[in-house]
């Protein structure tokens, strides 16, 4: 592969994952009327781990699964559940645009969580990504002004549970493979899907209309991290961190179009804010790596 043809794969890498955001965001809002956050990560999380132990046995790859490490796997599912189920609560409360633009500020919580888990120190810039982060936020949410309330701060809490996960991942990729990862993944979160849907004893068998926005949340789900991981291998994140923020103008037309959300420009710049002190921090410790 050439060094020219690599922003060009990445780009087509970028464009998977972020049609497979869209879509799940248009998926899980399609059903909420029927199907509870619960229920949805359930079945979800049932279909993904069909597809990954398919995988895994067909290319014998399942052995790669280790027992080693559960409690961390176990930590890491719990905050990706989580965020997950307050992600799609807060679709249906929400514009599409404030539901991505809160999600960009996962990083800004990672940053926080890396200090106190991984030993990561807060530099100069990390200071200022955080502070552009939270600026943009504020302006996304707007307290009092800027969108129901609960529904925001649900999005705001569903990226830090993001983050969460995001941390545990970057720990447990030391000795785990993607199939790992992704088998206890399915299978733990299929696990939390039956308690949490099942503890009033009422659960939803999704109807006929339903199944297939549901096998659209989980292929879409899979899809999105395997374009997102992919993007990231061919190409760097400075590369990669523009084009994943294409997602919250492609989202905020989504939104426009099939549900007649009108086009904040405050949503934006709150985002710009977010992405500029994102982007800022990748740049610097890009730069910062080619020195060391």
């Amino acid at each position: 592969m050439t060094e020219g043809s690599r922003p060009l794969l990445a780009a087509a890498w970028m464009t998977g994952a972020i049609f497979s955001f869209s879509s799940m965001a248009v998926a899980g809002r399609a059903i909420n009327h029927e199907l509870d956050t619960f229920e949805m990560m359930m079945y979800r999380s049932f279909i993904g781990l069909a597809i990954v132990l398919a995988i895994g046995f067909s290319t014998g790859k399942i052995r790669e699964v280790r027992t080693d490490r559960l409690g961390l796997h176990l930590i890491r599912n719990l905050s990706h559940f989580a965020g997950q189920n307050l992600w799609f609560y807060a679709l249906g409360v929400i514009s599409l645009a404030q539901v991505f633009a809160l999600e960009f500020t996962s990083p800004i919580w990672i940053m926080i969580l890396a200090t106190f888990l991984l030993g990561e120190r807060l530099t100069r810039p990390r200071l200022f990504a955080l502070a552009f982060g939270f600026a943009g936020a504020l302006i996304v949410a707007r307290p009092g002004a800027g969108g129901d309330p609960t529904g925001l701060m649900i999005a705001a809490l569903a990226a830090v549970g993001f983050a969460g996960s995001i941390v545990c991942t970057k720990m447990l990729t030391r000795t785990e493979t993607i199939l790992g990862i992704l088998f206890w993944l399915t299978a733990m979160q299929a696990v939390f899907g039956i308690i949490a849907a099942g503890y009033d004893g009422d659960v939803v068998w999704p109807s006929a209309e339903t199944w297939p926005w549901v096998g659209m949340i989980a292929i879409a789900g899979l899809l999105a991290h395997t374009c997102l991981t992919n993007a990231l291998s061919v190409a760097p994140a400075t590369v990669v961190t523009p084009m994943d923020f294409i997602r919250l103008p492609a989202i905020a037309v989504v939104g426009m179009v099939f549900y007649g959300e009108a086009l904040d420009p405050l949503v934006f710049l709150g985002a710009a804010l977010i992405f500029a002190g994102n982007y800022l921090n990748i740049w610097y410790e890009s730069k910062r790596s080619r020195f060391v």
